[in-house]
């Protein structure tokens, strides 16, 4: 089998998710009705709304299971936050079947592009792997029934390695990367964490995330660089969403042409 290769997929790195909290004991107190929060505060927002906007922005997703305490507030204010996020340029979708809502670059009606504040940057090879794999254990758990699917690691580990060359000789760094990569797509937020650290559950936003046109270029390009073969159980079916690839938020500032 031969090596694959880097996939080119438009993602961003970000910082570690927030960790929910059901007191506000974090923050400056404040008057959750008041929409001047500081001095000289010329915002129309109050408290609850800024937040879920700092979410949207800052966060590859946002979801019921993952933000609680957000999700509410954005159903309720969709017009607001949506319009929040055109003024920069980017566009709100929302898979209301899966609660799941991310932002992604709006494109000009004219043709051409708007300024972004968008960073695009690449899956690795094994992070696109595990990105694959749960996709297709995510679709199978839920055709069986179930309504959460898990994962463990020592699994994710496996199908990565079963990618392998056969003359591969960095034992350890393959490990490493492969670890790394699961790392990775937990701090995304698309693997979650139980109470053991070697089980996740899966999350629901891995399929609006990766909709079918872009998991076939995903094992399109695994395909070609393994001359034609996936791993055993990565199909490809119909799918009940054709949501566009997201383009996901950085917070560093958008170098010069």
């Amino acid at each position: 089998m031969s090596e694959l290769a880097d996939v080119e997929v438009d993602e961003s790195t970000l910082d570690e998710p927030e960790p929910e909290r059901d007191d506000l004991d974090a923050f400056a107190p404040v008057d959750d009705a008041s929409v001047s929060l500081f001095e000289g505060d010329e915002g129309g927002l109050d408290f609850a709304q800024r937040r879920t906007l700092v979410a949207l922005l800052k966060q590859r997703f946002i979801s019921a299971r993952t933000h609680p305490r957000d999700w509410p507030v954005l159903l309720e204010h969709e017009r607001i936050m949506r319009g929040r996020l055109n003024d920069l340029f980017l566009d709100l979708a929302i898979d209301r079947d899966r609660e799941v809502a991310w932002k992604r670059q709006a494109s000009p009606e004219s043709g051409g592009r708007f300024p972004t504040l968008l960073h695009d940057t690449a899956w690795t090879r094994e992070e696109t792997l595990v990105l694959v794999h749960l996709r297709d254990r995510l679709r199978a758990g839920l055709a069986s029934g179930d309504t959460r699917v898990f994962v463990d690691r020592e699994d994710l580990l496996d199908h990565i390695a079963s990618f392998r060359p056969g003359h591969a000789t960095d034992e350890s760094g393959d490990e490493k990367r492969a670890r790394n990569a699961v790392a990775s797509v937990m701090k995304a937020g698309l693997l979650i964490p139980t109470t053991g650290e070697e089980r996740f559950e899966i999350s629901g936003a891995v399929e609006p995330l990766l909709p079918l046109e872009l998991l076939q270029e995903l094992l399109a390009a695994l395909q070609a660089a393994n001359g034609g073969d996936v791993a055993a159980g990565e199909t490809v079916g119909d799918d009940r969403t054709t949501l566009g690839e997201p383009d996901l938020f950085d917070e560093s500032p958008e170098e010069a042409p």
